[in-house]
């Protein structure tokens, strides 16, 4: 099967954090458009300590129109490599480092409509430091077990998928 044929593209808005684009495709004798949210990709990380509790951030997510528990991530910068982007996010939000970062997946977000790739790492052997939040970042850090934090991704309490992933993922890895 070939890969369809890209007749057009036209960026209709650049934003912040994603732009936006409006392709027109050729796929054999069919012609159709597709909206496509561009985004740089996002690093992702699971900080779990010695004492086997992960630090999960608390945030409001407008979006979803609640403050959500999520593993720490941020966006990556043009050309950043996903593991340092983890690392650096991993500083920036928790305010620890890490002896060991393991690359656990990677995946498309909703590749639908979105060019988003999330990056997910664990990071172990961590030592203490101090946040260095952006001006926008309204973050409470949680420390729980990890296996209660993965009771509450079976149970629905936590409900973001990257986080739900990470979790899980980062449990099997830890067994």
């Amino acid at each position: 099967m070939s890969k369809p044929q890209t007749l057009a593209s036209s960026v209709i808005y650049e934003g912040r954090i994603f732009d936006l684009r409006v392709d027109t495709i050729r796929e054999g004798d069919v012609e159709y458009t597709r909206e496509i949210v561009v985004h740089k990709g996002s690093a992702v990380i699971v900080p779990v300590f010695d004492d086997g509790t992960v630090a999960l951030v608390r945030q409001y997510r407008h979006a979803a129109g609640k403050y959500m528990l999520e593993i720490p991530a941020g966006s990556l910068e043009h050309g950043e490599d996903p593991r340092e982007g983890a690392i650096r996010e991993l500083e920036e939000e928790i305010g620890v480092t890490a002896e060991n970062v393991e690359l656990l997946t990677e995946f498309y977000v909703s590749p639908g409509f979105l060019t988003e790739k999330m990056f997910v790492y664990l990071a172990t052997g961590l030592t203490e430091t101090a946040q260095n939040l952006e001006s926008d970042e309204l973050i409470e850090i949680e420390r729980i077990p990890l296996d209660t934090a993965v009771a509450m991704t079976l149970d629905g309490r936590i409900e973001d998928a990257k986080t739900i992933i990470g979790l899980l993922l980062s449990d099997a890895r830890l067994q």
